[in-house]
């Protein structure tokens, strides 16, 4: 039976995906903290934590909106 709810939850995504209502791009910490309305102190803990994925590109953290989502959903 949960061979069946992991199917039907990748369906959802890739039908998400495919209508255009998942984007992937890239969020400041400020925009991670207004989406999640989680202070940036909590997001700060979820990297160090090893639960978050960011980037450290241009000297600034950087997340994907689909990791921030997956992090918020668990």
């Amino acid at each position: 039976m949960e061979h069946i709810h992991i199917i039907i939850e990748k369906l959802d995504r890739i039908e998400s995906k495919l209508d255009g209502k998942h984007s992937n791009k890239f969020l400041s910490i400020n925009q991670v903290s207004k989406l999640t309305s989680l202070s940036t102190s909590t997001i700060r803990r979820g990297i160090k934590k090893g639960q978050l994925k960011c980037s450290r590109r241009l000297g600034k953290l950087l997340f994907q909106e689909s990791d921030v989502r997956k992090w918020i959903n668990c």
